[in-house]
């Protein structure tokens, strides 16, 4: 396992490596400019010249071809880290640091109910195929996949928040709490932004529940058609074993290959939710990053996103042979 864990690893650096120049190569190429959008105003009051921008272009390394711009923040990785981001003015890996929990918190609690509605729904759904519930799951779900993040998210805003006044629409507390420094105190405040983060929360599991549902859904249909069912079943064994130990174990195999992309697609998709419920995480900073050409911090984030999706694929094939005792890790 230890032989197997440090070889993927060692492939992993390659392929990190290749994501770095495509993505390098992608954001160079974005039309927006980050020098350009700053002084735009000033450009066009005429308070600036375009020899100006082009000296802060240079400054700012902008102005050569993207092999140099690329060989020079490949350079940087390995004596600077990350860089200083342009718009914030900061070490990328602090603006990463400081700004990631949030969204790792909102994205791992999603994650985990995620898997705790859908599986059942997906199982529910397969063992009761052509049926009322059968239908209305899948209408359900299929409306999730459906609908846009932001306008769900403007919809669920609407109805709980401006008409219903039961849940708070943006930030993570109120602005005029002031929590006093004790125990109760904080136990307010966490209550509070717990209270805040149930909107955002609630679209992003709502609208990731289909994919897995259906994926479950299929896999329990193909494993309930296999013959070592039809033998448990004329053993006299009930429908309930059946179904959760037997049926649902083999289920579970494909499941776990999931597990490699849902969390860094979670860490993704919170750049819309942040964004709309005013949540001051990495996805709103990238957000905002990314429409002002931060190339420093642009990248950071989406290699923040790469290595997530490295370790995910690792964890999955962990899991898939443990899930599966018959899979055997390569040497």
């Amino acid at each position: 396992m230890l032989k197997y864990i440090l070889k993927r690893l060692g492939i992993s650096i390659i392929v990190l490596f290749g994501v770095s120049i495509i993505l390098y190569t992608m954001v160079r190429l974005m039309p927006n400019n980050y020098i350009e959008t700053k002084y735009a105003s000033q450009l066009q009051q005429g308070t600036m010249t375009w020899d100006d921008i082009n000296y802060f272009k240079d400054l700012y390394g902008l102005n050569g071809s993207i092999i140099e711009g690329y060989t020079k923040w490949l350079s940087n990785l390995f004596t600077k880290g990350l860089g200083n981001s342009f718009k914030y003015e900061m070490p990328v890996t602090k603006v990463i640091g400081d700004n990631m929990w949030i969204s790792f918190a909102i994205a791992v609690v999603a994650t985990i109910l995620q898997f705790l509605i859908s599986i059942p729904l997906g199982i529910s759904s397969a063992t009761h195929q052509y049926t009322a519930r059968d239908y209305a799951v899948t209408i359900f779900t299929m409306m999730g996949i459906s609908l846009p993040t932001y306008f769900f998210a403007a919809i669920v805003i609407k109805v709980f928040s401006v008409e219903l006044g039961w849940l708070p629409a943006n930030g993570l507390i109120y602005a005029t709490a002031n929590y006093p420094d004790t125990f109760i105190g904080g136990l307010q405040k966490f209550g509070d932004i717990v209270k805040h983060l149930i909107l955002p929360v609630g679209v992003s599991v709502i609208l990731s529940l289909g994919g897995l549902m259906r994926y479950t859904r299929t896999n329990m249909l193909e494993v309930l058609s296999a013959d070592y069912i039809r033998t448990a079943r004329a053993k006299g064994l009930s429908e309930k074993t059946v179904i959760y130990k037997h049926a649902f174990r083999n289920t579970m195999i494909p499941l776990a290959t999931l597990l490699a992309g849902i969390l860094p697609s979670l860490f993704g998709g919170m750049m819309i939710t942040e964004q709309v419920f005013g949540i001051d995480g990495i996805g709103r900073l990238a957000y905002n990053a990314l429409k002002e050409g931060d190339i420093p911090f642009v990248m950071g984030y989406n290699m923040f996103l790469a290595i997530l999706t490295v370790i995910g694929t690792l964890f999955s094939d962990i899991m898939y042979s443990i899930v599966d005792p018959r899979v055997k890790l390569g040497k």
